[in-house]
Order: structure tokens, then C-alpha cells, then sequence
């Protein structure tokens, strides 16, 4: 009940995973909110983490994930890690899926950054973070329906950093420019590196909370040598 708390929205076995890893060893109790939750039981066994069954789009399952993460302790960081993907050409897109995507990748991100700076104001500290990518700067042919909610989720991140960071929270947005590698893609040598190492950008996560207010920074981006910008 005395450690502080690390909340991860949209909880896999990539990024999320190195995140959940890196955020135990360092003495975090960590709270793990996704769809499925039995996909996470190794990571459970692995980090003690609490796993929720959580819709990010779904106004009552977020706060049940936030009412769950204030039984453990006090809140410290939140990570928002899920992402709505819609891709093809523009004539093609199904406006359904469009729908869903925006609704967990942009309104996802609102519910739980509210839940969060909620809790985060009254305790007077703590960190909001946001995993972006290349289309939240860039809106690609046949990236619409993904460039949508990113776009969204950056504007939400820049304008919730403005008004926060007064208050003492530090909110960032992380543009993960490339192509996450895994235990099978990591292992690629030709040429080296040329995947993001998750337990790299775990590290990189980590820091940003870490940082002191005089230097804070809102948004990072994070790309293997081998990309172009």
C-alpha cells in the first residue's frame, strides 16, 4: 500500500511490456488496463502488476481501472499506450471502424487523462504520458483513419501539458517514429538496430518522469538510426 502507482492503458506484450518490467524493478506497483486480460498473465507473473479489464473508450470501465489503481496506492504515473488503427484508402474506409478508432485512440486518451489529472491534482504531483507515433505528425496516403486519433492525442497531450504543468503534473507525448522491435523482429542484424528496442524506450519513459520541473520536457521523439525525419 506505500508504493507509488504506475497505471498502463492499452497493455500488450510490446512497449507496454518493457514498461511494466522497467516500472517493477524500479519498486512501481503496476496497474495493467486492457481488453483481454488474460493475454497478460505471464506479465503478471513476471512484474506482481494488478491487471483490469478496461474499454479506454468506455467512460465507466476507465474510472472502475481508477478506482481499482487507488486501492493500491498513490497515483505517481499514467501511461496511455492504446491505439485505434484504421487503414486504407479513403473511399475504401468502413466509417464504423474509423469511429472505434478515433473513439479509443483520441477519446481513450481523454478518459484517461480526466481520471488521472484528477487524481494527480489533489495529490499536487505526478506524470501523464502519451505514445504517439509517425502519424501523429504526418498524415500518410491510406493513413487516415490512424492519423485521426494520433493527431487528436498529440493536441491533447500539448494542451493538457500547458495547462498542468502550473499545477506541478508533467504531461508528454512520445512520437515512436518506427518499427517497434520484439523477440522475434529484435533479432533482425541487417541492419542493426533498425527496429526501437522497447526496453530502450521503456528507459527513455522512465527518465522523462524523472526529470526535474525546471526542465521538463512535453514531447520526445524516439527513431532508430536507420529512419529518415
Amino acid at each position: 500500500m506505500t508504493s507509488k502507482v504506475a497505471v498502463i492503458a492499452g497493455a500488450g506484450s510490446g512497449l507496454s511490456a518493457s514498461l511494466a518490467r522497467l516500472f517493477a524493478k524500479e519498486g512501481f506497483h503496476v496497474v495493467l488496463a486492457a481488453r483481454n486480460v488474460e493475454k497478460l498473465e505471464a506479465l503478471q507473473a513476471q512484474t506482481g502488476a494488478q491487471a483490469v479489464a478496461t474499454d479506454v473508450s468506455d467512460r465507466a470501465s476507465v474510472a472502475r481501472l481508477f478506482d481499482v489503481a487507488d486501492k493500491a496506492g498513490p497515483l505517481s504515473l499514467v501511461v496511455f499506450n492504446a491505439s485505434g488503427r484504421a487503414r486504407g484508402p479513403i473511399a475504401e474506409l468502413d466509417p464504423e471502424t474509423v469511429r472505434q478508432a478515433l473513439l479509443v485512440g483520441a477519446y481513450g486518451g481523454f478518459l484517461v487523462g480526466q481520471q488521472a489529472t484528477h487524481r494527480l491534482l489533489a495529490q499536487g504531483a505526478g506524470s501523464i504520458f502519451f505514445t504517439g507515433a509517425t502519424a501523429s505528425v504526418k498524415g500518410f496516403a491510406g493513413s487516415a483513419g490512424f492519423a485521426m486519433p494520433k493527431f487528436g492525442l498529440r493536441g491533447l497531450a500539448q494542451s493538457m501539458a500547458r495547462e498542468l504543468a502550473p499545477k506541478n503534473i508533467h504531461v508528454a507525448h512520445f512520437i515512436i517514429d518506427g518499427a517497434i522491435g520484439s523477440a522475434v523482429s529484435g533479432q533482425d542484424s541487417e541492419p542493426q538496430d533498425r527496429r526501437l528496442s522497447p526496453d530502450a524506450i521503456a528507459q527513455a519513459y522512465l527518465s522523462i518522469h524523472r526529470q526535474h520541473r525546471s526542465a521538463w520536457t512535453w514531447e520526445m521523439e524516439l527513431r532508430p538510426w536507420v529512419e529518415t525525419f
